[in-house]
């Protein structure tokens, strides 16, 4: 859990979380739940310290980072879609930028409430399905992941943008029919 904490926070490890739980799933089938569940918390918590670090002063590292034109794209980007700027990154595999949008999601105003769910919805997707890879396949789930991680990634976060999609015209089409 501290490993999955630092690693969402300040400190890189790209892809240690993701092969040490499932080689300790592949080691202990029946605790894959309790592994998955400490890696998503660990996440989770690293995320909430870099949201609080955006909200506190994220602009002004953004402006010194990012030029004027791209963060006002940027910032219209999360007013715009969210949620959706936070559950689709959390979904993808290492080397992708994650902790950028995390720190955005701070410093764009997007809701405490409605960050967490993101990232505790994305987070737990990725390590709960790496877990199930892991105990399913064994260790030959260890070489896919790495061997795939970027099709899968993009697979997940595809599924992700169909559901929101869906759900996003469904409740359009319902309001409509309401009036």
């Amino acid at each position: 859990m501290a490993l999955a904490m630092c690693d969402s926070s300040f400190l890189s490890l790209p892809e240690v979380n993701d092969v040490l739980l499932m080689t300790f799933s592949i080691n202990e089938p029946d605790a894959m739940v309790k592994f998955a569940l400490l890696t998503t918390l660990g996440s989770v918590i690293g995320c909430a310290l870099l949201y609080a670090v955006g909200r506190k002063g994220g602009e002004a590292f953004l402006r010194r980072s990012i030029a004027h034109e791209r963060l006002a794209r940027v910032r219209r980007w999360y007013q715009r879609h969210g949620v959706l700027a936070v559950i689709i990154p959390s979904l993808l595999p290492p080397p992708t930028p994650f902790k950028i949008f995390v720190l955005s999601a701070g410093t764009f105003g997007i809701s405490w409430p409605k960050f967490l769910t993101a990232v505790v919805i994305g987070r737990g997707i990725r390590y709960f399905s790496e877990g199930l890879l892991a105990v399913v396949y064994g260790p030959a789930a260890i070489r896919f992941v790495q061997d795939n991680y970027g099709m899968m990634g993009i697979g997940l976060a595809l599924l992700i943008v169909a559901a929101a999609i869906i759900f996003f015209l469904t409740r359009r089409r319902v309001r409509s029919s309401e009036a």
